[in-house]
C-alpha cells in the first residue's frame, strides 16, 4: 500500500482513533475524548473547564500558524520496510491502542513487527549506553527500512526458550524465587544466614588465607554460605556413566578404543591419554591392569607434558562430564545427544532428593514448611500460603511476593511450581511466564510486542489473556500482537493484515482498519475470520486400542485409558490438565510411534529445507551424474563453495561495538558457489538456480527428464502437503517463521515408518485458512492406515475428530483425570466439561 502520509492518515481512521486535525479546536476535541491528555471541553456538558490564568506566560500563538507538536507523535511510522520478504511496506500504527497483525504464516508479520519495529527500538536503546558498555552487549543491525519514527521502548514477549541452563527454573526466571528466599532468610527458624543460604545456585565453601595490609600479615578466614547441594551441584539429579559406552575393550587407544563422538586417536583429548606416560597406547583396554584402568577412567587431574605443551590429564569419565553433561541435553547436536542418552543414566540426587538444596537450607522452616516445600507447591497454593503470613516486619515483602504469585494465577499458570525447570515449559507457557514481570509494572507509554500469546491456551483461557492485553493497553501502552486466533483478532482496536499469501507472494499490507472492515475487506483473513466447523455426522471405526494403565506422571492420577487406533483421536483439556503428561509420558517412545512436538528446529544460517529434510544429497548426486563430476561440488558447504564467502552468499564484517554488516558476496553475487561449478547444468539450470526454486516448482523440475529424482519429489510433495509449496528449498532456516518451521518439521517426520503419529498442537502458527488444509492432511494420514493422536485446543480440530479424550476438570492438582471419552457429537450434546461448552458454542449447537 503506497500512499503519501497525509492520504494514509485519512484512510486509516476508524472507530475511536483521534483524527489528525490541527488548531485549537482539535486540541479541545482530543481532550474531551481523552486522546492527548490536555484540558479540553467537558465530555458530558460540553462546557469549557475553568483554567487559572498565569499572567507571566506569554499568549499562545494561533493554532493556524503553530500546530501542536505533540499531535505528530501519536503514531509509529514505518515507510519503506524491506526486511526479509516485505515489499517496501508503508504503514502508520496508532499508539496507545491494541493492534493485531494477521496474515498467513510467512506473509511477513514477524518481519514487520519483530525484525523491523521491535529490533530498531532495541537498537536505539542500546545506543544510549557508552561505547564501553556496548562492547559487552549484542550488536544489532539497523533493519532494512527508509523511515521508522515515533518509536517507544519495546518490550518483547515472545515464544523463545527461556534458557538452557539446567539450573534455570520458573522461580529463577522471575522475581518470585528471589523474593521467597528473602522471606525465608527473615522468618525461617533456625536462622541460617542471608538469602544466599537458600539459593541452590550458590555453593557453600570455607577457606582461609593471609591478608597483607601495609606489610603486616593477618590470617583471615573466608566463608561463602550458599544453599547448593554439593552432591548434584544444584541440578537435582545425578548422572552415572557406563564405561562400556565410552571405550571398546577389544581395541587399544591407538586403534580407536575411545568411542566418544569426535574423540579420534589423533584428537588432542586422546593424545593426552596416549602420551601421558600412564598408559600403553598399543595395549588393548581389556588387558589393562586395575591401576591402568583406574588411570584411564577415574584418575584425578594432574599436570603432564604432551608434545612440549603443559596440559592437564584426568580420567575419561571426568572429561565426558565436563564436555557434555555440563550442558543442557536439548542444546547438543543430534549425534552427541544420542551418545549421551546411550552412555548416561540420570537419577534423582539422593543427597537432596531432587530439591537442589543442601540439608542446611532445608532445615530452616516457616510454620513447618521449608523453602523446598514452598517451591514445590502449586503456585496457586503458594499464593494462599503467602497470604496467610501476617508478620508486620515483612509486610511489604509479602505484598510484593503475593502480587507476583497472583500474576501467575491471573494468566492461567497457577498450576506451575517455582521449582519447575524452565526448559520443560512449552512455548506458550514460556511466553506467559515472561509476562508476569510486566503485569504489575508502573511503566506506561511503552510498546509491548506479543508473538501469538494464545498459543497453548484452551478456549476457556483465551478470554483471560484478552483481558490482560486490554489491561496493558488501558494503562496507556501500545500493544502489538501477532495472532491467528479470531477470539483475539476481534478485540483489536486496529488490524493490519499482511499477504496476500506467503513467501515471495506476501510482504504487502492488504488491509488496515477495524475488525468490521476486515470482515468486509475480502482478504484471505477476512473471508475466514468467521469460519466455523461442524461436527462430523459419522466417525471412523477403531481397529484396535493402545492401552494406558496407571499413568501417574506429574499431576496424572493413576489414569487408565484406551486410545483407539486407526482413527483421529484428539486429546483436549485446559492448559496444565495433564494432556502432554499422558501422551508423552505413556505413549511416546513405544514401538512404531512417531512424535512431532513443539521443540524448535536447530540450524545455522547455512541450514535450509534441502539440508534439513535430506534432499541435498540426492540433488547433489543427480547433478554429479548428469555432468560426470563429484557430488561434493554441488554443496555450498563443501568443495563447490565460493572461496570468498565460503558458501554463505554474504560476507560478514565485524565492526566491534557497532552492528556487523552483511554484504552480498561480490565474487559469487550471492549464489554461494564458485564460478566453475555454475557451468554445470541440469535441464538448463545450474545448482544455484535450483536452490532458488520454490517447493512447487522444484517438484515439477525433479519429476521428469534428466532431473528425475523420485527421492527428492517425495520430500517436496510432503512439503507441499503441509502448505509450504511457496518456500524456497535453499532458503535459510533462520528466516522462517515459527509456523513455517513447525510445518517443515512435520513434513520431515511424515517420512517415518511409524504406525502411530503424535502431533502436539499442530495448529500453532497456522492461519485460519491453513487449518482446513491441516485437517485434510490428518485425514490422509488416517486413510493411509495410520493412527493419529493430536494434542490440541483448536475447536475445528476437535469437531473433526473421530474420538475425543478430555482431561481435567482443571489444571495442576485440579486436573490429571479423564473427564470425558467419546465422539465430538456426544461431547457437544452432553457438555459435561469446559471443552464441551466451548465446542458447542463453536459449532453453534
Amino acid at each position: 500500500m503506497n500512499r503519501d502520509p497525509q492520504e494514509f492518515v485519512t484512510v486509516s481512521q476508524d472507530g475511536g482513533l483521534p483524527r489528525r486535525t490541527h488548531g485549537r479546536g482539535a486540541m479541545t476535541v482530543g481532550a474531551a475524548t481523552g486522546t492527548d491528555g490536555t484540558a479540553g471541553a467537558d465530555a458530558v456538558t460540553g462546557a469549557a473547564p475553568s483554567v487559572p490564568s498565569v499572567p507571566s506566560v506569554p499568549p499562545v500563538p494561533s493554532a493556524a500558524s503553530v500546530p501542536p507538536a505533540a499531535e505528530g507523535h501519536d503514531r509509529i511510522r514505518v515507510y519503506g520496510a524491506r526486511e526479509n520478504n516485505l515489499k517496501n511496506v508503508r504503514l502508520e500504527i496508532p499508539k496507545r491502542r491494541l493492534t493485531v497483525f494477521t496474515g498467513v504464516s510467512g506473509s511477513g508479520k514477524s518481519s514487520l513487527v519483530f525484525d523491523t519495529i521491535a529490533a530498531e527500538s532495541r537498537r536505539l536503546i542500546n545506543e544510549t549506553y557508552s561505547a564501553f558498555v556496548q562492547g559487552f552487549m549484542p550488536t544489532l543491525a539497523r533493519p532494512e527500512v527508509d523511515v521508522l519514527d515515533g518509536l517507544t521502548t519495546a518490550i518483547l514477549v515472545d515464544q523463545q526458550p527461556m534458557g538452557t541452563s539446567p539450573r534455570s527454573t520458573v522461580g529463577t526466571a522471575t522475581d518470585a524465587g528471589a523474593l521467597l528466599r528473602i522471606l525465608f532468610s527473615r522468618l525461617a527458624q533456625p536462622h541460617i544466614g542471608s538469602q544466599k543460604a537458600f539459593a541452590f545456585n550458590v555453593a557453600s565453601a570455607d577457606a582461609s588465607g593471609v591478608l597483607v595490609v601495609n606489610g603486616k600479615k593477618t590470617e583471615k578466614g573466608f566463608s561463602v554460605v550458599g544453599g547448593m547441594c554439593l552432591r548434584c551441584e544444584g541440578t537435582g539429579s545425578v548422572s552415572d556413566i557406563d564405561p562400556a559406552r565410552l571405550v571398546d575393550d577389544a581395541r587399544s587407544l591407538a586403534d580407536g578404543a575411545v568411542t566418544v563422538p569426535g574423540w579420534k586417536p589423533d584428537s588432542w583429548v586422546v593424545r593426552t591419554f596416549t602420551e601421558s606416560g600412564f598408559l600403553d597406547p598399543a595395549k588393548p583396554i581389556r588387558d589393562y591392569t586395575e591401576q591402568e584402568r583406574h588411570d584411564l577412567l577415574h584418575r584425578d587431574p594432574v599436570k603432564v607434558r604432551v608434545k612440549g605443551i603443559n596440559t592437564t590429564y584426568e580420567g575419561l569419565i571426568a572429561r565426558v562430564r565436563k564436555s557434555f553433561l555440563s550442558k543442557d541435553k536439548e542444546t547438543l547436536r543430534p549425534h552427541i545427544r544420542a551418545f549421551v542418552e546411550r552412555a548416561v543414566t540420570f537419577a534423582v540426587c539422593p543427597g537432596c532428593h531432587g530439591t537442589r538444596l543442601s540439608e542446611t537450607a532445608r532445615s530452616a522452616r516457616i510454620d513447618g514448611i521449608n523453602i523446598a516445600d514452598a517451591c514445590a507447591m502449586q503456585i496457586s497454593d503458594l499464593a494462599s500460603w503467602v497470604r496467610g503470613r501476617q508478620d508486620p516486619s515483612v509486610r511489604t515483602l509479602l505484598a510484593v511476593l503475593g502480587q507476583s504469585l497472583d500474576s501467575f494465577v491471573s494468566i492461567g499458570l497457577g498450576y506451575l511450581s517455582l521449582d519447575r525447570p524452565s526448559s520443560t515449559l512449552s512455548g506458550g507457557e514460556a511466553q506467559r511466564v515472561k509476562m508476569v514481570r510486566h503485569l504489575g509494572s508502573a511503566l506506561t507509554d511503552v510498546t509491548y510486542v506479543f508473538d501469538e500469546p494464545t498459543v497453548g491456551l484452551h478456549p476457556h483461557d483465551i478470554q483471560r489473556m484478552n483481558e490482560l492485553l486490554l489491561r496493558l493497553r488501558d494503562k496507556g501502552n501500545t500493544v502489538l500482537v501477532v495472532e491467528h486466533k479470531p477470539e483475539t483478532i476481534t478485540i483489536a482496536d486496529h488490524v493490519v493484515d499482511l499477504g496476500p499469501y506467503a513467501g515471495a507472494e506476501g510482504g504487502e499490507v492488504v488491509f488496515e482498519g477495524t475488525v468490521e472492515g476486515l470482515r468486509a475487506g475480502g482478504t484471505l483473513t477476512g473471508r475466514h475470520l468467521d469460519d466455523r466447523a461442524s461436527v462430523k455426522p459419522s466417525v471412523r471405526e477403531r481397529t484396535g486400542v493402545l492401552e494406558v494403565r496407571g499413568a501417574n506422571a506429574h499431576n496424572l492420577r493413576d489414569v487408565d485409558v484406551d486410545i483407539p487406533l486407526g482413527v483421529l483421536t484428539v486429546v483436549t483439556g485446559v492448559a496444565g490438565s495433564g494432556k502432554s503428561s499422558l501422551i508423552h509420558g505413556s505413549v511416546d517412545g513405544r514401538d512404531g510411534v512417531v512424535t512431532v512436538d513443539q521443540s524448535p528446529i536447530r540450524g545455522s544460517r547455512r541450514s535450509n529445507p534441502a539440508t534439513y529434510t535430506g534432499m541435498l544429497e540426492p540433488i547433489r548426486r543427480t547433478f554429479a551424474r548428469a555432468n560426470g563430476v563429484k557430488p561434493a561440488l554441488f554443496s555450498p558447504n563443501s568443495e563447490g563453495a565460493c572461496p570468498a564467502c565460503k558458501g554463505a552468499g554474504v560476507v560478514y564484517t565485524d565492526l566491534a561495538i557497532m552492528a556487523g554488516v552483511a554484504t552480498t558476496c561480490e565474487e559469487c553475487e550471492g549464489r554461494r558457489f564458485e564460478a566453475s561449478v555454475l557451468r554445470y547444468r541440469l535441464e538448463g539450470r545450474d545448482i544455484s538456480e535450483v536452490f532458488g526454486m520454490p517447493v512447487a516448482e522444484a517438484a515439477e523440475f525433479f519429476r521428469t527428464g534428466a532431473a528425475r529424482t523420485p527421492a527428492v519429489c517425495a520430500v517436496l510433495d510432503r512439503l507441499a502437503e503441509v502448505g509450504l509449496g511457496y518456500l524456497g528449498i535453499g532458503q535459510p532456516l533462520t528466516t522462517l517463521s515459527g509456523g513455517e518451521r513447525q510445518r517443515l518439521k512435520l513434513a520431515g517426520q511424515m517420512a517415518g515408518a511409524g504406525s502411530v503419529y503424535i502431533l502436539d498442537e499442530p495448529t500453532s502458527g497456522l492461519h485460519l485458512a491453513d487449518v482446513e488444509q491441516l485437517l485434510a492432511l490428518l485425514d490422509r494420514l488416517v486413510d493411509a492406515g495410520r493412527s493419529v493422536i493430536v494434542v490440541e485446543h483448536h475447536q475445528a480440530v476437535m469437531a473433526h475428530a473421530d474420538w475425543i479424550i478430555d482431561l481435567g476438570p482443571g489444571a495442576g492438582h485440579d486436573g490429571g483425570r479423564v473427564v470425558f471419552e467419546g465422539t465430538p457429537a456426544e461431547l457437544v450434546a452432553a457438555r459435561p466439561t469446559l471443552t464441551g461448552e466451548h465446542l458447542a458454542q463453536y459449532v453453534g449447537a
